[in-house]
């Protein structure tokens, strides 16, 4: 295989392989449409997301939006720490236009068990059928359902942590930035950002050495992907609720960022870490070694997975539960 195949973390490389090889034999060649290749994704990650911890209850809701009806599940471990308990909410990556709640299922439990509270997932509208900003008028939505229903279901709306992958890291900084709009933000007390994608630049460098074809994503996928989410707004891709690296940073919640250092996003990973930092948020980066985009769906056979997974689930609870357990304001 390829070079870049080869500086990758022998357990996430076996992973790749598997879903690029599936992948291939899937499509078969063909040139497919965005649902075809939806499909695809999701079957060639089936034997990834079996296995992990089951839950005590999943609930799933469907809510209503300017841009169509879209979905919101929440997954109760066997266990909470506190009641109401607060909360992660997750939006899944995929470049805007792949995966759900099915492909992030087991990172969904692995999260909820860990940091032992609910996770609350947006599936929210795919691109380019629903460009900006419907995606992120959804996880606006979702959160105001969890202030008016939350309380039902044992949720404390309130103490909320934003967490996502990818462009769901992206969705989420962009939602806590809508908050902050409406005075809001204080509502989020964290972010769980992995391997954001954070502005639709990538330079030449990253390209050539990151963004080749036999790398897990490419820097033209990466192009793909910010085409069909921007739309016809494609002209104003800096606007600061499309690609947050432009966006000013003040006033945000602790934020962790984690990445690999053979993904074609970690320049821009350690640019939003940087940029975080200098506009005073508590900012706390780790760089995985051997690590590609979207290392994190390896967690089945990969340490380092499994590592950020629990770093994760760690950052949740240090800044939504443990601070109300040993007797300080949340």
């Amino acid at each position: 295989m390829s070079r870049s195949l080869d500086a990758l973390d022998p357990q996430i490389r076996g992973f790749i392989e598997s879903v690029c090889r599936e992948g291939a034999r899937l499509r078969g060649g063909r040139e497919l449409g965005w649902p075809e290749r939806r499909v695809i994704a999701a079957q060639a990650r089936e034997p990834w997301r079996t296995g992990g911890p089951q839950m005590r209850e999943v609930i799933d809701v469907r809510l209503a939006s300017a841009h169509g009806p879209f979905g919101v599940r929440v997954l109760f471990p066997q266990e909470v720490a506190a009641t109401p308990s607060p909360t992660l909410v997750y939006l899944h990556g995929g470049g805007w236009c792949l995966f759900g709640l099915d492909t992030h299922d087991r990172l969904l439990r692995e999260y909820a068990a860990a940091a032992r509270m609910p996770v609350v997932a947006i599936d929210y509208s795919l691109a380019p059928e629903h460009p900006y900003p419907a995606a992120l008028d959804q996880a606006l939505i979702a959160l105001d359902w969890l202030r008016s229903h939350g309380a039902g279901i044992g949720i404390d709306p309130d103490r909320l942590a934003l967490g996502g992958d990818s462009a769901g890291a992206n969705l989420a900084v962009a939602t806590t930035l809508r908050l902050r709009e409406r005075d809001e933000h204080t509502r989020v007390r964290a972010l769980v950002l992995n391997y954001g994608a954070w502005t639709p630049t990538l330079s030449d460098t990253a390209r050539q050495t990151l963004g080749g074809p036999d790398d897990m994503l490419s820097g033209a996928e990466m192009d793909e992907f910010w085409t069909a989410y921007l739309g016809p707004d494609a002209a104003h891709a800096t606007d600061a609720l499309m690609a947050p690296l432009h966006a000013p940073l003040h006033a945000l919640p602790p934020a962790l960022l984690l990445w690999g250092d053979r993904d074609v996003l970690a320049e821009q990973n350690a640019a939003m870490a940087q940029r975080l930092a200098e506009a005073g948020v508590q900012t706390r980066a780790r760089v995985y070694a051997g690590a590609p985009h979207s290392f994190i769906e390896a967690m089945a056979v990969s340490d380092t997975a499994r590592d950020a997974i629990a770093r994760g689930a760690e950052w949740v609870r240090q800044h939504l539960l443990l601070p109300t357990l040993q007797g300080h304001p949340a």
